[in-house]
Parts: structure tokens; C-alpha cells; sequence
């Protein structure tokens, strides 16, 4: 941004910002411009120096972020393949027949396990 114009929203939310750090004085300071404009912003301040962090990224808000249904069916593929992994008893939908043959299972695993 060359400060002849005002950022718009539009430009909030498309253009990244940039930390630069003045060599002569330690202050920083953030520029928002297009990646296009980086370079050229660059070779016209040499007394800046660009901070390099790591990008804010944000998935979603809240603590309760709904997942796509189409998502929740490759998940439960998934699970139904791999039964015996913690993702398949948390996804996988077993029949009564199959819980309860689990169960026997389990517990006779126990069994020899304690022998």
C-alpha cells in the first residue's frame, strides 16, 4: 500500500499483511499489500526488514465446529475397515450380533492375557 488510498474491507479480508521491522530505530510496523507489491515494497525501503511469523489460519469459531455430512460417510468407511482402531469404535455402527461377538471376544482375550 502506497498511503495515497485507504484500505477497503474488500481488502481486509483478501490482502495479507506483512511485519517490517525498521533496522534503524526497532519499530514494527504492519503493511498490507498484494504479494505482487511485496517485492517492489521491498527494493524501496531497504532500512526495512520483513518479520517472517507463522500465518493465522482459522478453521472455525466456537468450541462445537459441525463437519460436512459427506465427511462424517468417508469417516464411517473408514472406521468400518479398520473396526478394531480407536476411529472405528468411535465411528464404526455396530449391529447387537457384532457387539455382543466383540465382547465375547474381548473377554476371552482377557482370559489368556491373565494366564
Amino acid at each position: 500500500m502506497d498511503g495515497s488510498t485507504y484500505p477497503t474491507i474488500y481488502d481486509e479480508y483478501l490482502m495479507p499483511t506483512y511485519d517490517f521491522e525498521n533496522i534503524e530505530t526497532g519499530e514494527v510496523t504492519e503493511y498490507l499489500m498484494s504479494w505482487k507489491k511485496l517485492d517492489e515494497f521491498k527494493e524501496q525501503n531497504p532500512h526495512l526488514k520483513q518479520l517472517i511469523g507463522t500465518p493465522m489460519i482459522v478453521g472455525g469459531y466456537g468450541d462445537r465446529v459441525k463437519v460436512d455430512g459427506g465427511f462424517n460417510d468417508v469417516l464411517k468407511k473408514i472406521a468400518s475397515t479398520n473396526i478394531d482402531t480407536p476411529m472405528g469404535e468411535r465411528h464404526h455402527s455396530k449391529s447387537p450380533k457384532e457387539a455382543k461377538t466383540r465382547d465375547v471376544v474381548k473377554k476371552h482375550l482377557d482370559l489368556q492375557k491373565k494366564k
